[in-house]
């Protein structure tokens, strides 16, 4: 932290309502790539995204003689699953890839969730891993109502894991352009 008191940079919070979300078939040779130039990407942007989440249950141990206490130990981590939503479009592209699944030609995505600065620069990016779309939602729909038709599908993946140090890159951007440098 002396480094960031030293240099005046500041880390702020990001602002929620930018980010980018790239998907790629896992069984390309292009899924080994950790940048945001993707060209497998599932057409259109999406308008939400949640469950960057992960948890973990301790493995309890009751030692014998030693009433006062439990003992509790790290055990396995397991992954939420991602839900993404987007405006219903002409492209069928999130409907096509859960069906593929359901015809047996379905193909896992890796994926990238980068969250922008106000300056759109990536602040903090998550890697997830081999998705699997476990469940799409079309629309509800409702004749008294003028809503923007919403679809979402739901990703099961193997791990979820965030890039370090991309914020400290984005505050010493931000810092550069309130320079006006």
């Amino acid at each position: 932290m002396a480094f960031l008191s030293q240099t005046g940079l500041r880390l702020d919070p990001v602002l929620n309502h930018n980010f980018l979300i790239n998907l790629i078939d896992s069984s390309s040779s292009l899924a080994s790539l950790t940048s945001t130039v993707v060209f497998d990407v599932l057409a259109g942007g999406f308008m939400e995204c949640s469950g960057i989440e992960m948890s973990m249950q301790p493995e309890e141990w009751k030692e014998g003689g030693n009433n006062g206490r439990v003992l509790k130990f790290p055990s396995r981590v397991t992954w939420s699953n991602i839900t993404l939503k987007k405006g219903l479009a002409a492209n069928n592209s999130l409907w096509d890839w859960h069906y593929g699944f359901v015809e047996g030609k379905g193909k896992r995505r890796d994926g990238l969730i980068i969250l922008l600065s106000d300056l759109h620069v990536p602040n903090n990016i998550w890697s997830f891993s081999r998705g699997l779309p476990v469940k799409y939602s079309g629309p509800a729909m409702n004749a008294t109502q003028n809503n923007v038709a919403i679809e979402s599908i739901e990703i099961a993946h193997e791990g979820i894991y965030q890039v370090p140090l991309i914020g400290l890159g984005s505050a010493a951007i931000s810092e550069i352009a309130k320079l006006g440098v």
